[in-house]
């Protein structure tokens, strides 16, 4: 394992949304795995935490993928930003962050010698799942993405929030995006992501959302092996926000900014492990990683 510091670039909504790269520069940190020595060039998944920072499900998806031969890139984007979780407060770094650090993570591993910079995956959990989700933008990436590097190759967004509407968001990359979301999640409800893929597809997207009956939010947790409440965690399931001109994100009930003080966001959600959820997960993943990154496995996963 090794971990390598790059910088990046902390920017509220609003500087990411006018395409700024005027913000506080920071210097945050991946851990980088390979699955086997030599002098290949592999195939990589760039991991993005949720709120709750990297914890064991990172760890499990990890082995997981380096079983199928694929290297592991897990960005850490709260430590260097002096933040330990943003389950109770998500005001604390803005909802587009990992996105700007993901485009920079690709950036670095694209040009590592372990690497095969066309064969780079994005995916993402919960918070880190909704930057996922909108990397695949195309406006974003002409924004702040690396030009030089290819472009991920595929993204895979675990029970993401979609309730945000960008400007151009029906304009997305031609790289598969694989959304798995449970219909029992009350802290990222599925609907407005299948109101989402609905607009995706009748663009042409290649984009799939897969629901799992009465699965909560953070199904691949095994630590979370019971339902969980977590009383005071934030939540925007009741809201929903319009970007109606460039960097302006507004509250679509009150037609002001949003804030995290709006009456929308409340708090109080259920996380819980579903073992089924889990495994049908990797199954499709594992399917999505033979046809687009096209590792030589390592072991049986």
């Amino acid at each position: 394992m090794e971990v390598i510091p790059f910088e990046s670039m902390t920017l509220t909504d609003e500087q990411f949304l006018a395409g700024s790269e005027d913000g506080k520069r920071v210097t945050i940190a991946g851990e980088l795995r390979l699955p086997r020595s030599g002098t290949d060039r592999l195939p990589a998944v760039i991991l993005l935490h949720p709120s709750g920072g990297i914890g064991g499900q990172i760890a499990d998806w990890e082995q997981w993928f380096l079983s199928l031969g694929v290297a592991t890139f897990v960005v850490d984007s709260f430590t260097s930003r002096g933040i330990e979780n943003t389950i109770n407060d998500q005001s604390q770094l803005g909802r587009l962050a990992q996105t700007e650090d993901a485009y920079r993570a690709l950036s670095l591993i694209s040009k590592n010698p372990h690497v095969d910079a066309s064969r780079v995956m994005l995916m993402g959990f919960s918070r880190g799942g909704q930057d996922t989700l909108y990397a695949s933008m195309v406006r974003f990436q002409k924004a702040h993405a690396d030009a030089s590097t290819p472009g991920f190759a595929a993204y895979v967004p675990l029970y993401p929030d979609c309730s945000a509407h960008y400007l151009d968001d029906d304009n997305v990359s031609q790289a598969p995006i694989r959304i798995f979301h449970g219909s029992a999640d009350n802290y990222d409800p599925v609907a407005p992501c299948k109101a989402y893929v609905e607009r995706l597809k009748a663009k042409g997207a290649d984009v799939e959302l897969t629901e799992f009956a009465g699965v909560n939010h953070i199904f691949d947790a095994r630590a979370f092996a019971h339902p969980t409440s977590l009383p005071k965690a934030q939540t925007v399931r009741n809201c929903a926000w319009e970007e109606r001109s460039a960097g302006h994100l507004l509250n679509v009930k009150s037609n002001l900014p949003f804030s995290y003080a709006d009456p929308c966001v409340e708090r109080g959600v259920t996380i819980g492990y579903d073992e089924s959820a889990t495994e049908q997960t990797k199954k499709a993943i594992a399917n999505l990683v033979t046809t687009t990154l096209k590792p030589t496995p390592t072991r049986a996963p």
